[in-house]
């Protein structure tokens, strides 16, 4: 009931996308945020298969290695291939991001830790972090139909409250 309550509002939610004039058939940006959530859905599953053999603070520093081993040629790609490439400019946000990226992903194996735990709960309220982000459109970027996208978020997170009682 849960699943379907939640899939039933994302559509909805994207009904007030195809409002603001976006495309989601035609529009590679939705299709690539399509890949992504089915990838994590992946990962998410093979890290709970991990945490049953392989202790989660492992798992983890790993997880750190592979991050930079694999995104710093992707960095290097970009950056060489674009015309005029931002200067790299030091912020304290910086290493913050990186701090507060390591925490979150160190209570998500936290949680898959637990025998208990089910994989599509925890995925899917790791996923509900869209609140911050719409908090921030509606308050900083002046999001459009902010009313009828609250609403249709409000069913999402009805569907996440259902499914974690469940």
């Amino acid at each position: 009931m849960g699943l379907l309550t939640t899939f039933a509002f994302f559509y909805l939610f994207s009904t007030t996308g195809r409002r603001e004039g976006i495309s989601f058939k035609n529009n590679k940006w939705i299709w690539f945020a399509v890949l992504g959530t089915l990838f994590a859905s992946t990962s998410a599953l093979f890290d709970k298969f991990l945490i049953r053999s392989v202790d989660r603070m492992a798992v983890q520093a790993w997880f750190s290695i592979y991050q930079v081993v694999l995104l710093a040629p992707v960095v290097v790609v970009i950056r060489r291939t674009m015309v005029h490439p931002l200067p790299l400019i030091w912020r304290w946000s910086i290493p913050l991001i990186g701090l507060f990226l390591v925490m979150a992903d160190f209570l998500y194996f936290y949680a898959l830790d637990f025998e208990d735990s089910l994989i599509s709960v925890v995925s899917i309220v790791r996923r509900s972090s869209v609140i911050i982000s719409f908090l921030f459109g509606a308050l900083f970027l002046k999001e459009l139909n902010i009313s009828r996208k609250a609403y249709f978020l409000g069913g999402i997170l009805i569907g996440i409250i259902i499914l974690m009682l469940g």
